[in-house]
C-alpha cells in the first residue's frame, strides 16, 4: 500500500460541484421544513455554496436549476459568482413541475406539449451561453403508471427525437448529460430507468452527449461500481449526481450510509481514468438536507469523497492485479480493504493545512459566525430545494 505522501499531489484540483437547491428549504412528501438563515435569492445561495468552498477548497462551482434559479441577467448572476470566487457549472432543466407534463414532457403525444419542453431546453441553452456552464443535465419524470396506459416503444422513438432536436442546438463546447432513475414518481415504467436506455439514447446522439449516474437512482443490491467501469470503458460516463441512500432515492449525505460503497465506486473511477486533471467526468451532489443544517451538510459531504478519493488512491494496484492473476481471492480483497480501513483524516488535516485551509473545514465553520449572520439577516427565506 503507498504512503500518503505518494498520492498527495492527486488530491489537487479535486473539484465538486454544490447543487443551488442543496441550500433551500426541504422535507418529505409529508412537510417542508423551514430552516433560520435560509437563502432569499439564488444569489445567497451561490454565497452559501462559496462559503463551502472558502472552508474546504473542494467546491469551485454551483449547479443552477431552471426555472428555481431564473434571473434577468445571468451575465450579472455569473458576475456575482466570480466575485464569491465559485462559477456557474451544471443548468439543470425542469420538466416535472408543470400541469401539461403529468402524463410526459419530451415523450408526450402531443407534439405541443413536446415542443414546449423542446423550448424550455433551448432556453437552458440560452442560460448556458451566458454563464458559460458546459452541461445541459436532462432528468425526466416521463413515465406511466399502469400496464397498458402508454406505448413503450413509441414514448423511446419520441424521446429520441426530442433529445436530437436539443442535441442539434448545443454548442461545440457543451455537453447534453442525460440522467437515469428506475423509478418514482412514475411507477409501472419509467422512460429513463437505466444506465443502458441512458446509454443507447446518448450513444444514438454524439460524443457531446453522455451518463448521469446519480449514486441514488438504483434498485436495492445494484452494483454500482460495475456501471461506473462500463460506462467509463464506453466513454460515457459524463458526471455523478453523489448522495446516499437507505430505500429509495433518499438524497442523504453522500458516504453516509454506506461509506464502503463510495470507496469502491472511486476506485473505479480512478482506475478507469474517470479521475484527474485529463478527465471529463464531472463531480456533483445532488442532496436536499431535510433535518440537518445545509452548509454544513454540504461541507460534510464534500469532506466525504475527498476522504474516500484519498483511500482509494492508496490502493495498491501493483498487488491488486498480480493476486488477481495469480487467483488469490482472498489477497486481492485484502488490498482493497488495507486501503478502505487505512484511516486519512490527519493526513487530509495537514494536507489543507498545508495550503492555508482550515484543518477541521466542520469545526471552522460552526465558529467562524456565519451561521449566526444569516440567520439575522435572512429573516423569511423562502428559498425552496425540490420535496
Amino acid at each position: 500500500m503507498t504512503d500518503f505522501a505518494a498520492i498527495a499531489a492527486q488530491l489537487e484540483g479535486q473539484a465538486i460541484e454544490l447543487p443551488s437547491w442543496a441550500f433551500g428549504n426541504s422535507g418529505t412528501r409529508f412537510k417542508v421544513f423551514g430552516t433560520a438563515g435560509t437563502p432569499r435569492s439564488v444569489e445567497e445561495k451561490i454565497a452559501d455554496a462559496a462559503t463551502v468552498h472558502r472552508f474546504t477548497g473542494l467546491a469551485p462551482s454551483v449547479a443552477l436549476h431552471i426555472p428555481w434559479d431564473h434571473v434577468d441577467d445571468y451575465e450579472k448572476l455569473r458576475a456575482h459568482a466570480a466575485d464569491h470566487g465559485v462559477a456557474l457549472g451544471t443548468i439543470n432543466s425542469n420538466t416535472f413541475q408543470d400541469d401539461d407534463y403529468k402524463f410526459g414532457a419530451l415523450t408526450h403525444v402531443d407534439p405541443k406539449i413536446r415542443q414546449k419542453a423542446i423550448d424550455h431546453h433551448f432556453a437552458c441553452i440560452d442560460v448556458m451561453d451566458a454563464t458559460g456552464s458546459r452541461d445541459l443535465k436532462i432528468w425526466l419524470a416521463d413515465g406511466s403508471n399502469y400496464a397498458g396506459q402508454a406505448d413503450l416503444r413509441g414514448r423511446q422513438d419520441r424521446l429520441a427525437e426530442s433529445l436530437a432536436t436539443i442535441y442539434e442546438r448545443i454548442g461545440d463546447d457543451q455537453r447534453l448529460v442525460l440522467e437515469y432513475k428506475f423509478f418514482e414518481p412514475a411507477f409501472y415504467h419509467t422512460d429513463v430507468p437505466d444506465w443502458g436506455t441512458s446509454y443507447a439514447q446518448v450513444a444514438a446522439l454524439g460524443d457531446r452527449a453522455v451518463v448521469c449516474l446519480d449514486t441514488g437512482h438504483h434498485a436495492p443490491g445494484t452494483n454500482i461500481e460495475f456501471i461506473v467501469m462500463q460506462l467509463l470503458r464506453l466513454g460515457k460516463l459524463g458526471s455523478f449526481d453523489f448522495n446516499s441512500r437507505y430505500y429509495a432515492d433518499d438524497d442523504l449525505i453522500v458516504g453516509s450510509a454506506d461509506p464502503f460503497q463510495l470507496f469502491r465506486i472511486m476506485f473505479e473511477v480512478i482506475r478507469g481514468g474517470g479521475y484527474g486533471p485529463d478527465s471529463d467526468v464531472a463531480f456533483m451532489l445532488d442532496q436536499c438536507h431535510n433535518v440537518e443544517e445545509k452548509i454544513p451538510g454540504q461541507i460534510r459531504s464534500v469532506l466525504n469523497v475527498q476522504e474516500m478519493t484519498a483511500r482509494a488512491l492508496l490502493v495498491d494496484r501493483d498487488a491488486l492485479a498480480a493476486a488477481q492473476e495469480a487467483g488469490d481471492v482472498l489477497g486481492a480483497h485484502q488490498v482493497l480493504m488495507d486501503a478502505f480501513y487505512t484511516d486519512v483524516r490527519a493526513d487530509l488535516a495537514a494536507w489543507r493545512e498545508e495550503r492555508g485551509l482550515p484543518a477541521d473545514p466542520m469545526r471552522a465553520y460552526a465558529e467562524s459566525g456565519y451561521q449566526e449572520q444569516i440567520e439575522a439577516e435572512r429573516v423569511g427565506g423562502t428559498q425552496m430545494s425540490w420535496t
